[in-house]
């Protein structure tokens, strides 16, 4: 899997994911930390990347311009990293059958609450 983590999620993560996710990198690490979220989601597009976020703006884009990019939207509030690459090892299998259906465009991680 080939993601791109937006600037809300430290790009400390590549080094907590298995080698599934070798190709992964961030917006950080590709100098793009200062860049609009367009030009972050043509980026994504051009290089075949899944943008990985914990908001709502590429999936505004999404909406917008449809996808590519296919997103991942990371819904659970504020995690620790540790705690996101462990969610993304989590839904992996579910993850992977979204890349593959050519129909979806953005792929939530919804953490509830326990009552």
């Amino acid at each position: 899997m080939k993601f791109l983590f937006d600037q809300n999620i430290s790009h400390r993560i590549l080094d907590r994911l298995p080698e599934l996710f070798i190709e992964s990198t961030s917006v950080k690490k590709e100098g793009l930390i200062i860049e609009p979220d367009r030009n972050i989601w043509e980026f994504a597009k051009r290089e075949n990347f899944v943008i990985v976020t914990l908001d709502s703006d590429f999936n505004d884009l999404t909406a917008l311009y449809g996808f590519p990019p296919k997103i991942i939207w990371i819904r659970t509030g504020n995690l620790k990293t540790e705690a996101i690459a462990d969610l993304l090892i989590k839904n992996q299998q579910a993850i992977q059958e979204f890349l593959k259906d050519e129909n979806l465009g953005c792929f939530e991680i919804i953490r509830l609450r326990k009552k």
